[in-house]
């Protein structure tokens, strides 16, 4: 779908040692047509050893669905003294629309994700199949140009970005200067903000591994680009192989503990983004990110908390990861928060404690931080939203525990329990009249708790 020019990828049949071969002879500013003349080299490289690519190339090239794999899987099969270097026009690729979260409605205003792919796909298609003949060289190219470029798909096609992504990527280099890759990162983060195909071009280009060190930097400005690129090109979907598989969730995870304000916020939207590849969710916990979102749940601005939220609340659908949330402290300031009404956070808080509330150290935990009485409260004279999520954490806490429904009780909730039975919606009727029906049963007595999930993504519209 994108230009390839500067990535490493091997035709089909081609030997290990010749493919090593060629990835040692690509230069920066590469074109396309050097990557079709390397593939049509006889290039040989007996005795040497077979190395393995990291783990970041491979899932960087591993473009098999692209339009440019297609072309470069025809060139290999037809070069030879009988058939000329040529590339077939391929078909158009499937446009499918990648939806970045799978979370419930109640999380819908969550506005840091804004892939725009409508189209693009056809697009890169058809930017991959025309000539390049009139790209400048990278170094004709000057990176300040941006500031002022239009990005729109009409004033800047692939043909015209491509040079710049190119020098980025060389600029972003071990041996350039602080002040260069500090630029370069800042750059990127530009270019990888609005557009779909040139979140698609960078992640090919070599960047992500380039930007990776750069989370650890001691400059805060080259430390906070970086992130916030990183979180840019996680939008789209095959970048966030090609960023974990760079090795960057442990450094996101440092810059979410010792980055700046922004720089917090925006590692904590990245490790969301990248929690939505499953298996990362338990990785992203046992590296540690818990603990910071739980402070920036206490410290953070109103952004900041919210951005810790949602991302606690994918990362806690792994029954370890609340067990981390809960051992961090994560459940007072939750409880504090569903009295920070009209903020947006509230709603968050509740779903968040639900979830955690599914494991017997969370529903102590909940208990022991005073919930019930925040719930109850949210209950009487919440707003219509809040109260069908009180009801949610209230059932989560009750199932099957007769000591919390003594408390309830307690607390007074019946009389409005009773009330969003008769006038909340359909939902929430249904979810008082279930808990309502759990305080009956405790006049016949009982013995300790046990939890019975009552799940939170029961909230998903």
């Amino acid at each position: 779908m994108v230009s390839l020019a500067g990535s490493q990828i091997p035709s089909p049949g081609q030997s290990p040692c010749t493919a090593s071969a060629a990835r040692s002879q690509r230069r920066a500013g590469h074109s396309m047509r050097t990557i079709r003349s390397a593939l049509l080299q006889p290039d040989s490289c007996p005795g040497s050893p077979h190395v393995a690519d990291a783990a970041a190339d491979s899932d960087i090239e591993n473009l098999t669905d692209s339009v440019i794999d297609f072309h470069l899987s025809e060139l290999a099969a037809t070069a030879g003294p009988a058939h000329p270097a040529a590339v077939a026009k391929s078909s158009s690729a499937n446009a499918a629309a990648t939806e970045m979260l799978e979370l419930s409605r109640d999380f819908s205003d969550y506005s840091s994700f804004n892939s725009d792919i409508s189209g693009e796909l056809e697009r890169l298609a058809a930017a991959a199949a025309a000539p390049r003949s009139g790209a400048p060289e990278v170094g004709a190219v000057d990176l300040n140009e941006l500031e002022s470029m239009d990005l729109s798909v009409e004033a800047a096609p692939l043909e015209r970005v491509e040079p710049f992504v190119l020098a980025c990527v060389q600029a972003l280099g071990q041996d350039a200067a602080p002040d260069a890759r500090r630029t370069a990162a800042a750059r990127i983060r530009l270019l990888a903000k609005h557009r779909s195909d040139i979140r698609e071009l960078i992640g090919v280009s070599g960047a992500i591994p380039a930007l990776v060190p750069l989370l650890r930097s001691t400059d805060p400005v080259a430390q906070e680009s970086a992130v916030t690129a990183l979180l840019n090109l996680s939008l789209e979907e095959r970048n966030r192989s090609a960023i974990t598989a760079a090795g960057a969730i442990k450094p996101l995870v440092y810059a979410l503990r010792t980055g700046t304000a922004s720089a917090k916020q925006n590692a904590a939207c990245a490790l969301l983004s990248l929690s939505g590849i499953e298996d990362n969710r338990a990785t992203i916990g046992a590296c540690g990110a818990i603990p910071p979102l739980v402070a920036l749940l206490s410290a953070g601005s109103t952004r900041g908390k919210k951005d810790a939220l949602t991302t606690l609340y994918r990362l806690c659908s792994a029954r370890r990861n609340k067990e981390r949330a809960v051992s961090a402290g994560a459940v007072v300031p939750l409880v504090h928060l569903i009295g920070e009404r009209g903020s947006g956070t509230s709603e968050k808080a509740m779903v968040v404690l639900a979830s955690l509330a599914g494991i017997v150290e969370g529903r102590d935990a909940v208990v022991e931080a005073g919930g019930i009485p925040a719930l109850v409260e949210t209950i009487e004279d919440g707003p219509v939203r809040e109260r069908e999520f009180a009801v949610v954490a209230l059932l989560q806490l009750c199932s099957e525990c007769p000591r919390n429904r003594a408390l309830l009780v307690r607390e007074g909730a019946i009389p409005p329990l009773v009330a969003l039975s008769q006038s909340g919606s359909a939902r929430a009727k249904h979810k008082a009249e279930t808990l309502l029906g759990y305080l009956r049963e405790q006049r016949q007595g009982g013995g300790g708790c046990r939890v019975e999930p009552v799940a939170a993504s029961s909230l998903a519209r």
